[in-house]
């Protein structure tokens, strides 16, 4: 029995080339997803008499290391009412929630999984 293999030279450049790409352009990706997700946030929480500056206490963060790339996003507790996020997101006893960052990450969501798909297809072209 014999077995030819053609293309195997050319994929294996396109994976090597994929290697050396991978984490800026996930980093990039992650980091715009973050932000839609923090400037949907923003906007779900703005015009609240009582939580007037909480919206801007909305940040993201991207961090890697290890070959894992992760975003954070949400109310900064040592920012002016970010320690009031979870309280408002989800309410209290005496008060309903209002939510703002599950929405937000629910309409990024299919957004983010297309941009992924999409860099993957970019990244072994």
């Amino acid at each position: 029995m014999e077995v030819i293999v053609t293309g195997l030279t050319e994929i294996l450049a396109a994976f090597a080339k994929a290697e050396a790409e991978v984490d800026d352009k996930t980093q990039r990706v992650v980091g715009f997803g973050c932000n839609q997700i923090k400037k949907d946030w923003r906007r779900r929480w703005t015009g609240y008499a009582h939580i007037p500056h909480l919206p801007n206490a909305i940040t993201y963060d991207v961090d890697s290391a290890g070959g894992v790339i992760t975003g954070e996003v949400g109310p900064e507790r040592g920012m002016l009412q970010g320690r009031l996020g979870v309280f408002i997101e989800f309410g209290t006893p005496t008060s309903g929630p209002i939510p703002g960052g599950l929405p937000a990450i629910d309409t990024e969501e299919p957004k983010f999984e297309r941009a992924m798909g999409d860099m993957a297809e970019e990244l072994l072209d």
